[in-house]
């Protein structure tokens, strides 16, 4: 099944699931190994996985490691790695990402680019800059 393409959760990992007719709202999740999505959340975080169902959406901000989009996310999403978008899924907002799958059928709209959040992060694109300065 490519929805549990994602490794496992670790043993003890922490998970939450907002179930089908939940609405989750004005919250602020941490520590959250895998967040699944099948009501409607509208919060921040910062996860490791975030995996949205067919009938789930996501409005907010959240930074994450991994995301699987089946259904909506609506707001600021930075995936440290990789965002992929089912054929049901559409994201819509500032969006980064590391690497990205989109399935026939699923949609992106919104600010997106690759890669900016890590580079800024990490400093990436200031220290060859100064090197090169320096070796002038």
């Amino acid at each position: 099944n490519s929805a549990l393409a994602v490794e496992p959760a670790k043993e003890g990992g922490s998970k939450l699931t907002v179930g089908p007719n939940i609405k989750l709202k004005g919250v602020e999740i941490t520590d959250c190994d895998t967040l699944v999505v099948e009501g409607l959340v509208e919060a921040t975080m910062d996860s490791r996985v975030i995996q949205i169902s067919e009938r789930g959406a996501f409005k907010g901000s959240a930074e994450i490691d991994i995301a699987e989009i089946h259904g909506q996310f609506d707001g600021n999403l930075t995936v440290r790695q990789k965002l992929t978008i089912f054929a049901t899924g559409k994201v819509s907002g500032k969006i980064r990402y590391g690497k990205v799958v989109i399935e026939e059928g699923g949609q992106l709209t919104g600010d997106i680019q690759f890669g900016a959040m890590q580079l800024a992060k990490t400093g990436g694109l200031e220290k060859p800059a100064l090197s090169a300065a320096s070796a002038i």
